[in-house]
C-alpha cells in the first residue's frame, strides 16, 4: 500500500519531493519563531517554588522523572504508528465494526463529547493536517476483547493490543496528573477536600488523543499549521511526543519552538486551571507548525477536566460549570469556526470585546 493512501482524501495531494500537501491553515508570522527552554520540573524532587514560577510565567513545563515506564511509551508509539498505518477506509471502519468508544477523526482537532469531528462554522479555514484516534479513557473496557487469531481478524487483535496498552498508560498518565494538580493546588494556597479535588479535576473525564501529521518539506509547508493556534480547555495536559518537533508556544507575543527532549513529558496548563487560580496561572496558546517537518510526527496527549456540573468560581469570571463551557466552545466552533473560550465568560465585558473580534 502506497503510504499516502493511509491519508484522508484531502491530504493526498503530492508534490515533486514526494511530501504530502493540503489547502491547510496558515497563520501570519508575527516574528521569526525560534528554540526556547521551556522550565523543567523533576517530579521525583518537587519544587513547588520553580513549579509555582513554570505555572505563572510560562503556562508550561516539561517533565523529568515521571515514572511512566519508557518500555510502555515504547510499545504505545509502535501499536499507535501501525494502526495509523492503515488505509483511511480500514481506519474509518475499524472502531464502528467493533461497536467501540473509540473514534477516529482527520482535518480537524475539533471534537464532540463523543469524539466525532465538528462541523466548522462558514468562517474555518482550510483543512489542519492532523488525523488521530479519540481514546476516552473510562470507557475502554467497553471495547470488545478480539477472540480470533486468524488473518481476517488481525486488525481487530491488534486494536485489542491497543486497548490493553491505553489501559495501563491511562493509569500511569492519570496518576501524574493527580499529583501535579495537588502540588500546583498548594502553590495557590487552595485548601481542597478529596472531594473537592476530585470535582476540579475528575479522573472519569480523562481522555486520550493519538495524533499523527504528514511530513512536508519546508519550503512547501510555510507558515501551513498541523494543529491551528489554541488553548486546551483542559485543566491539565500531558503530551509525549517523538522526536520530530513542531510544537510552538506563544510568550510575551513571539512564537517560540519547544524542541523534542527523549523520555520527556510536555505539561501544560488548560483553561479550567487559569480560571481555578483566578488569572495567578495561563492557560498556554500553543500550535504545531509543519514548516521544517521532514517526517511524520507523531504524539499522544492526555487531558483531563473538572466534572460536568462542577461550579468553578473565580472573582475574573462568571460562575459556570464545564458543562457549559463546553457547551459554549462546540457553540462557537459550529457557528464561527473556531473557539472563543475563556472572553466568553469573563465578568468584564470590556475585555471580552477587546479580545474577541469574529
Amino acid at each position: 500500500m502506497n503510504i499516502s493512501e493511509s491519508y484522508p482524501p484531502a491530504f493526498r495531494c503530492v508534490n515533486n519531493d514526494g511530501d504530502l500537501q493540503a489547502t491547510a491553515k496558515v497563520e501570519p508570522v508575527l516574528v521569526q519563531d525560534k528554540d526556547i527552554d521551556i522550565p523543567v520540573i523533576d517530579l521525583e524532587r518537587l519544587d513547588k517554588e520553580i513549579l509555582a514560577d513554570a505555572c505563572r510565567e510560562w503556562g508550561i513545563f516539561r517533565l523529568e522523572n515521571h515514572g511512566l515506564p519508557l518500555e510502555l511509551m515504547s510499545r504505545l508509539q509502535e501499536i499507535s504508528e501501525s494502526l495509523l498505518s492503515l488505509s483511511f477506509d480500514n481506519k474509518r471502519e475499524l472502531f464502528a465494526a467493533v461497536k467501540s468508544p473509540l473514534s477516529y477523526f482527520w482535518g480537524t482537532p475539533a471534537l464532540n463529547r463523543s469524539g466525532d469531528a465538528l462541523k466548522r462554522g462558514t468562517q474555518a479555514s482550510n483543512v489542519t493536517m492532523v488525523e488521530g484516534f479519540n481514546v476516552p479513557l473510562s470507557s475502554l473496557s467497553r471495547l470488545p476483547a478480539s477472540t480470533s487469531c486468524d488473518d481476517d481478524n488481525a486488525q481487530h487483535s491488534k486494536l485489542e493490543s491497543f486497548r490493553v496498552l491505553m489501559e495501563e498508560y491511562g493509569m500511569h498518565i492519570t496518576r501524574i496528573a493527580v499529583s501535579l494538580f495537588e502540588a500546583i493546588a498548594q502553590t495557590l494556597n487552595l485548601e481542597l477536600s478529596g472531594y473537592q479535588r476530585a470535582e476540579y479535576l475528575s479522573e472519569s473525564t480523562g481522555l486520550i488523543r493519538i495524533y499523527r501529521y504528514p511530513r512536508s518539506s519546508g519550503e512547501a509547508a510555510g507558515e501551513a499549521l498541523g494543529m491551528e493556534v489554541h488553548t486546551d480547555s483542559s485543566v491539565i495536559s500531558i503530551l509525549k511526543e517523538d522526536e520530530t518537533g513542531g510544537l510552538e508556544i506563544m510568550k510575551n507575543k513571539e512564537w517560540f519552538r519547544v524542541k523534542p527532549v527523549a523520555n520527556t513529558l510536555i505539561v501544560n496548563l488548560g483553561d479550567m486551571m487559569q480560571v481555578i487560580s483566578d488569572d495567578e496561572y495561563k492557560s498556554v496558546e500553543h500550535r504545531v507548525k509543519k514548516k521544517d517537518m521532514k517526517k511524520e510526527r507523531h504524539s499522544v496527549c492526555y487531558f483531563v477536566f473538572p466534572q460536568r456540573d462542577c461550579v468553578i468560581k473565580s472573582s475574573n469570571y462568571k460562575p459556570f460549570t464545564y458543562s457549559e463551557f463546553e457547551a459554549q466552545v462546540l457553540a462557537d466552533v459550529q457557528s464561527l469556526g473556531t473557539k472563543i473560550g475563556l472572553p466568553r465568560f469573563t465578568q468584564n465585558l470590556r475585555s471580552f470585546s477587546d479580545r474577541v473580534s469574529v
